[in-house]
């Protein structure tokens, strides 16, 4: 199973706090990755280190020759906190914004193309 990371946060030296779907925000020192992949020490540079960019969901690409998968940070980070759920933030959102504007199932179906049970 991949872990999909939905954010990105760079700390102070070497860590990054990714915070994942299921609501899980992890820190990860890639510090601990330089002796035995000595290419990542690289990211010792504060520049290079904060021009990493999340590969879609599932890892951290900072060039051709750096980048780290999403599941170690997952399985080897230390978790500091537990947020809710991205899809739970939405789904709130979305009934938020449906009971403000009366939007009701039925007539969310009709302006949206989803089928009304989807919606439910």
């Amino acid at each position: 199973m991949f872990h999909k990371a939905v954010d990105l946060k760079f700390k102070e030296g070497t860590i990054l706090e990714m915070t994942f779907k299921d609501g899980l925000v992890k820190q990860y020192d890639m510090a601990v990755l330089f002796e035995k992949y000595p290419q990542l020490k690289a990211l010792e540079y504060r520049e290079l280190f904060l021009s990493g960019k999340l590969m879609g969901m599932y890892g951290i690409v900072w060039n051709e020759d750096l980048d780290i998968e999403a599941e170690t940070i997952y399985e080897d980070g230390i978790t500091v906190r537990q947020e809710k759920p991205a899809e739970n933030i939405v789904i709130g959102e979305v009934m938020s914004a449906r009971e403000g504007e009366r939007f009701y199932p039925k007539k969310l179906a009709r302006a949206s193309g989803i089928n009304q049970p989807d919606i439910s």
